[in-house]
C-alpha cells in the first residue's frame, strides 16, 4: 500500500484505496455528472451571451496571470492599506507551518475551515491535528468526507459518490443519530452538530474565488452560508489563495459571477457572494497567498491557461473517462481533466506523469470550460514532455511496452500473429493473479471482467467485403 501511496503522491486512506480498486467510479458519480451536463446543454440554450462571456473570463485571465508580478504587489499593498496581514508561501510546508503560527499565536484550539482546494490540496487537516489543534469542515459535502475520512472526488460537490443512504449510515455511526435517508433531514443533522462548532471556534480558515488588485478585496463564493459563519464568528479569519486567483480590477469581477455558477451548478448567481475589504473592529485577518508549484507553469507557456482553471468542475461533468473512474483514481486533489494538466505542475512529472494520459482527447472538457483552458492541447504537450523527461512514461516497463507494440506492428504477419494471441490472452489472462499484478492490471480486473472479443475479426470482415464488392462491380460491369 506504501507503493501504490507514493507513487500517486497522495496520501489516501486504506478504506479508499479499497474501494478505488475494487469498483472505481462510483454509479452516483457518472449520473451526478451526467446530470450537470445535461443541465449546462439547457443553460446554452436559455443564455446565447454565454460564449461572449466565456471569451471575455479568458481574456481577463490571460491578462492577469501574463502581469502576475504587477497585480499580485497591487493585491498585497492594498491588503495591507486596510489592516490584513499578509504572508506568502513558497510550498505547502510553508503555508502550513505559517497558518500553524497563526494559530497558535492567538492561542487556537479549533478552527472551523469552508471549502477550499487549495487547503485540501496543502494537507491543512493534517498539520493543524498534528500540533494540537482540531480542525471541521462546514461545508456539508467536505463535512461528510471527513467523518469518512475521505478525500473530495470532485472539486464542487466533494461527496459526489456519496448517495443520501451512505450519509444516513454515515451519520449513524458518526454521530449517533438515527437512520434517515431523507436530505431535509440529513440537513438537519448536520446543522445541529456544526452549529456548535461555529460557536466555540477560535479560528475561520477560507479559501478565496477571487483576489481582486485594485480594491486589495477577496471573494468567496458558496451555496450554504458556512463561508459566511466560517469568517466572520472566530475571533481570526485566515484566507488562504493560490496566486493564480488575483484578477486586475472589480470592474472584472461580474463576468465571473456570470460563468461560474452556471457552469459549475446551472445556477444563475451563487447563493452567497462575499466580499472581504478587511477585519472588523477587535478581530484580526490574514490572507496567505500561496504559489507552491503554480510559478512553474508559468515558465512554461504552453501550459500557462492551465492557471485560468476557476475550479467550476464543468470539465469533470463532461468528461467520459472521469464518469468512469471517478475522482479518487487520479491520485490527488484536483480530479478530471484539468487534474491531469495541472497534478504535473504542483506534484511534479516524477509522480503525476500518467495523467495526461488518462484521456480520450475528445475535447468535451475545452468546449465547456468558461475560462477557455486549451486543455486538449496541453494533454498532448505534457504527454510528450513525459516521455521526455524522468516520469512513469520513462520506465523500462513503458519501454518495453512501446518497443514490443513498434515490433508487431511494423509487419502484417507479425500483426495477425499478435492479434491471435490477444483473443486467446483475454481468455488466460483472468486466471493469472501474478501476471496481472506485473503488469499493474490486478487493481483493474478485480472489478471488471476482461472484455472478450465478439464476432468475426476485422481482417477477416475486410477480405470478405472486399471480395464481395470486386463481385458486385464485375456484375455490373457485364450488365453493362
Amino acid at each position: 500500500m506504501t507503493t501504490i501511496q507514493e507513487q500517486r503522491g497522495f496520501p489516501f486512506q486504506e478504506n479508499e484505496m479499497r474501494d478505488l480498486c475494487r469498483c472505481g467510479g462510483s454509479p452516483a458519480t457518472a449520473v451526478a455528472a451526467r446530470r450537470s451536463t445535461a443541465a449546462y446543454a439547457k443553460m446554452l440554450e436559455r443564455t446565447p451571451e454565454f460564449q461572449q462571456w466565456r471569451d471575455n473570463a479568458h481574456e481577463i485571465k490571460r491578462y492577469a496571470i501574463t502581469h502576475w508580478d504587477q497585480w499580485l504587489v497591487l493585491f498585497e499593498k492594498n491588503l495591507q492599506a486596510k489592516g490584513i496581514e499578509v504572508l506568502w508561501a513558497e510550498d505547502a510546508t510553508e503555508a502550513n507551518r505559517l497558518i500553524v503560527e497563526i494559530a497558535k499565536k492567538h492561542d487556537v484550539r479549533k478552527v472551523v475551515k469552508s471549502k477550499s482546494l487549495v487547503t485540501e490540496e496543502l494537507q491543512l487537516n493534517r498539520a493543524l491535528k498534528k500540533n494540537g489543534i482540531e480542525p471541521i469542515e462546514t461545508d456539508l459535502g467536505e463535512y461528510l468526507l471527513q467523518l469518512a475520512e475521505q478525500r473530495p472526488t470532485h472539486t464542487v460537490v466533494p461527496a459526489l459518490h456519496l448517495t443520501a443512504e451512505d450519509c444516513g449510515r454515515l451519520f449513524e455511526k458518526k454521530l449517533g443519530e438515527p437512520f434517515t435517508a431523507v436530505p431535509e433531514e440529513l440537513t438537519a443533522i448536520a446543522r445541529k452538530h456544526l452549529r456548535e462548532h461555529f460557536l466555540t471556534a477560535d479560528m475561520g480558515v477560507s479559501g478565496v474565488n477571487f483576489g481582486i488588485a485594485d480594491t486589495g478585496s477577496f471573494a468567496v463564493i458558496e451555496n450554504e452560508g458556512n463561508a459566511g459563519l466560517s469568517t466572520s464568528t472566530p475571533p481570526v479569519h485566515v484566507a488562504v489563495m493560490g496566486i493564480e486567483k488575483v484578477i486586475p480590477s472589480v470592474d472584472y469581477l461580474p463576468q465571473f459571477l456570470h460563468v461560474l455558477p452556471r457552469s459549475a451548478t446551472d445556477q444563475k448567481l451563487t447563493t452567497y457572494t462575499h466580499l472581504f475589504h478587511g477585519p472588523t473592529p477587535g478581530r484580526k485577518m490574514y490572507v496567505v497567498l500561496v504559489d507552491n508549484g503554480r510559478t512553474r507553469v508559468l515558465q512554461q507557456p504552453e501550459t500557462v491557461s492551465t492557471l485560468f482553471c476557476i475550479r467550476c468542475g464543468a470539465c469533470m461533468n463532461a468528461c467520459p473517462v472521469y464518469h468512469r473512474v471517478g475522482g479518487w483514481a487520479y491520485g490527488w486533489i484536483y480530479p478530471g481533466p484539468i487534474g491531469e494538466v495541472l497534478n504535473p505542475h504542483l506534484v511534479g512529472m516524477e509522480k503525476a506523469g500518467k495523467l495526461p494520459f488518462a484521456s480520450s482527447l475528445c475535447e468535451k472538457c475545452a468546449q465547456v470550460c468558461p475560462v477557455k483552458v486549451a486543455i486538449p492541447e496541453q494533454l498532448v504537450y505534457l504527454r510528450n514532455q513525459a516521455t521526455q523527461t524522468a516520469s512513469p512514461m520513462r520506465s523500462w516497463y513503458q519501454a518495453m511496452l512501446w518497443k514490443t507494440w513498434r515490433f508487431f506492428n511494423v509487419r502484417a504477419a507479425r500483426y495477425r500473429f499478435l492479434m491471435g494471441c490477444v483473443r486467446c490472452g483475454t481468455r488466460v489472462v483472468p486466471w493469472i493473479p501474478k501476471a496481472l499484478h506485473l503488469l499493474e492490471l490486478r487493481a483493474w480486473t478485480q472489478g471488471r471482467a476482461i472484455p472478450q472479443p465478439s464476432g468475426e475479426p476485422f481482417r477477416q470482415w475486410w477480405r470478405r467485403h472486399q471480395k464481395d464488392l470486386s463481385k458486385q462491380n464485375r456484375e455490373e460491369r457485364g450488365s453493362k
